[in-house]
């Protein structure tokens, strides 16, 4: 069996495995603040507490062919951590992502590093991460986005139909009344999976920043909605198709 569990008798029991995109982006619509999965190739590792799927945790080869580039190491040798939906749980979100990370290196060896960020837009300092021993590594610009039709939608979700991204070609493609949404900043934080790397990334260390203000948790946009087998097909064995 692949699947990891995490047994503690005076908690419910934990089983990590893949799940399907179903899974996947149930979770995303109804649990992260986005509401969306992310595009492109998707590592997704699914949590279930006593059976009840509660939700996922979203590994990606991530947005930048560079991303991993200050590290000395390639797009191959890393990924980044996208999403983390989930409804109301029981077991530390810390212990969640830790335990899929484990699960991750174990079925994909050749990763060697996590790279995640905490959206200060939305007020996330990145306490999850802190909790995790991850190294911080200060703030990271992010790329301009736009409102289209009354969303926030990041570029990558419409380079494709615009042959050159600026605010005239946007409105003249996609949407008229578009607007530009200025760059955002976001807390970066790195999890090396072999201790050479860590040793040679924790130079790097700043000093975690603190939280911005009063949230209950850097990882679901909320926490209402229930999990469970039925909308979200709890380990398939072909989750990953």
């Amino acid at each position: 069996a692949t699947n990891l569990i995490h047994a503690n008798m005076s908690k419910p029991l934990l089983e990590i495995d893949w799940c399907t995109a179903k899974a996947a982006t149930y979770a995303c619509k109804h649990w992260h603040y986005s509401r969306i999965l992310p595009v492109g190739k998707l590592f997704k590792i699914g949590a279930w507490e006593d059976g009840r799927f509660i939700g996922c945790c979203i590994f990606s080869r991530g947005a930048c062919a560079n991303l991993f580039k200050p590290y000395g190491l390639s797009q191959t040798d890393g990924c980044e951590l996208t999403r983390m939906a989930f409804c109301e749980h029981k077991v530390e979100m810390s212990k969640v992502m830790s335990i899929a990370i484990k699960f991750l290196k174990r079925t994909c060896p050749g990763i060697r590093l996590v790279i995640s960020f905490a959206d200060t837009t939305k007020g996330h300092h990145g306490g999850i991460y802190q909790a995790g021993n991850w190294i911080y590594n200060g703030l990271a610009k992010g790329s301009k986005g736009y409102i289209i039709k009354g969303r926030a939608t990041h570029q990558r979700g419409i380079h494709k139909y615009v042959p050159k991204l600026t605010l005239e070609n946007v409105r003249k493609y996609v949407d008229k009344y578009a607007t530009e949404v200025p760059p955002s900043y976001k807390h970066r934080y790195l999890m090396p999976l072999d201790k050479k790397l860590r040793r040679q990334l924790t130079p790097l260390a700043q000093p975690y920043p603190k939280r911005a203000q009063s949230i209950v948790s850097d990882a679901p946009c909320n926490q209402q909605g229930e999990g469970g087998a039925t909308p979200t097909c709890a380990l398939h064995p072909d989750a990953e198709a």
